[in-house]
């Protein structure tokens, strides 16, 4: 199984959609905590799904299991946690939420992707997502777009 990950930030309209055509991509699972931001432009709620069915044949989902609580993501965007703190409390929020048992495979068996904000994986909660997945899944290759 491959599970892929993007962020919207610092793309244009055109390189975010041609990357997920490129990547064959059927679903998208939004885990933004907050998906209706005017700061979100193409992927706010109301206008995602429309874009990608239009543009990528894809379907929407949000998945809010996903996403971290507000405290989580407010202490480190606010620097009362450190990025080692963010990912020890967001992969025991995982666990606590038992997301790799109550979600399953499913949501991925056609190409899928997780989206979020952030340009880049590597200080964001989609690549978390993606290796806790792999790790209890087990047989999950991560490809970050």
């Amino acid at each position: 199984m491959e599970i892929c990950t993007i962020g919207f930030a610092r793309k244009t309209a055109a390189e975010f959609f041609g990357a997920l055509r490129a990547a064959g991509i059927r679903r998208l699972v939004d885990v933004r905590l907050n998906n209706s931001s005017q700061l979100a432009g193409f992927t706010k709620q109301c206008d995602l799904p429309f874009f990608l069915r239009e543009l990528c044949a894809a379907e929407y989902i949000h998945e809010p299991l996903l996403a971290p609580t507000h405290e989580i993501l407010d202490d480190f965007k606010k620097k009362r946690a450190t990025w080692d703190d963010y990912e020890r409390r967001f992969r025991a929020l995982l666990d606590e939420r038992r997301v790799d048992e109550r979600l399953g495979r499913a949501l991925f068996e056609q190409p899928a992707v997780l989206l979020c904000s952030e340009p880049k994986p590597d200080k964001c909660h989609r690549r978390l997502v993606a290796e806790y997945l792999q790790l209890k899944w087990g047989n999950v290759t991560v490809v970050h777009l």
